[in-house]
């Protein structure tokens, strides 16, 4: 486990659930996103996970072709801020769906991908992540050189992830999101909280976040713990506890810098994020660096799958 003073955190705008009847304040077009995820940076933020939304139903989408939208218009402001897209099991099954986004190259092309290691049931909705569902994102990642944020919502999902490791299909320096305060998994307390940093293996970066009216005692945790912060819309949309006020993205940034302040925890650049986890330097070069992902791929797949490679027009096809 990697201990840093510098202070990780990770800015999630968007999510899946929170819509505008919910909050006027989540983005969810592509300019709106550009727009918040401007702002933060300002702000200062270390990397960035992000969500599309289908630009005429706003519910959340797959699509390469949007993502890339968002990618782009971060990318002019901010070349060297670390980006991620969700690969999430809430709403798509298909893996050609769910691995569509890493299929993007070039300036547009991910630094990493979310793997969330094992099913799971939210307050409404499954997300449902088989384990050969997570080893083929997990291979199809390392053969993208794009690096896996892992997700975690229990102690076990850290024991699978030791698993793909012996597997060879992810190889540390890892990055973990420790979310706690779900109602299905684990809880929002000191005793969760540290036996999942306590099982987390060799070379491993984490963050905590916190569901809900949790948000904000789990990011304390973490800041005064030595960890890194997840925080935004994506997980809570409210500012106070009696949810008398939502909360803008800049709202929840802007406490989280205050904590920190008063902690004497500065803020990790993206530049010094990218060296922690053998990142390419962004600024045009984007995933992992160029010669320290392994070349063996632990020849795991989707049984039927065959693997994908690129077409000229960005899209992906069965190698036959």
């Amino acid at each position: 486990m990697i201990l840093n003073d510098k202070l990780i955190i990770n800015f999630t705008p968007t999510g899946m659930i929170p819509t505008k009847e919910m909050t006027p304040f989540v983005p969810v077009t592509v300019s709106e996103i550009v727009e918040d995820v401007h702002q933060a940076w300002e702000i200062g933020i270390t990397m960035v996970h992000l969500h599309a939304r289908d630009p005429f139903t706003r519910k959340p989408t797959y699509k390469a072709d949007v993502y890339g939208d968002i990618i782009a218009g971060i990318r002019k402001f901010a070349p060297e801020l670390v980006l991620c897209v969700s690969l999430s099991g809430r709403d798509f099954q298909e893996f050609e769906k769910r691995a569509e986004p890493l299929e993007l190259d070039g300036a547009l092309k991910p630094d990493m991908g979310s793997l969330t290691l094992s099913s799971l049931n939210f307050n409404k909705q499954a997300s449902v992540n088989a384990p050969d569902m997570i080893k083929a994102l997990a291979r199809r990642m390392k053969e993208r050189s794009i690096k896996p944020e892992l997700e975690v919502f229990d102690v076990g999902m850290i024991n699978y992830a030791r698993y793909l490791e012996r597997k060879k299909l992810i190889a540390p320096p890892h990055y973990f999101n420790l979310l706690l305060g779900n109602i299905a998994c684990a809880q929002a307390d000191l005793l969760h909280a540290g036996m999942m940093i306590r099982d987390l293996p060799p070379g491993s970066v984490w963050s905590l976040a916190g569901i809900g009216d949790y948000q904000v005692k789990m990011n304390s945790v973490a800041i005064v713990a030595g960890g890194g912060v997840r925080v935004g819309l994506e997980d809570n949309i409210w500012y106070d506890q009696a949810r008398t006020r939502l909360a803008r993205n800049v709202d929840l940034l802007n406490r989280i810098h205050t904590l920190a302040e008063a902690y004497e925890r500065p803020l990790m650049s993206s530049a010094e994020f990218r060296n922690l986890l053998d990142l390419e330097e962004g600024n045009g070069k984007y995933g992992v660096q160029t010669g320290v992902q392994s070349d063996d791929l632990g020849g795991l797949r989707l049984e039927g799958d065959q693997p994908m490679v690129e077409t000229l027009t960005g899209h992906t096809k069965g190698r036959r």
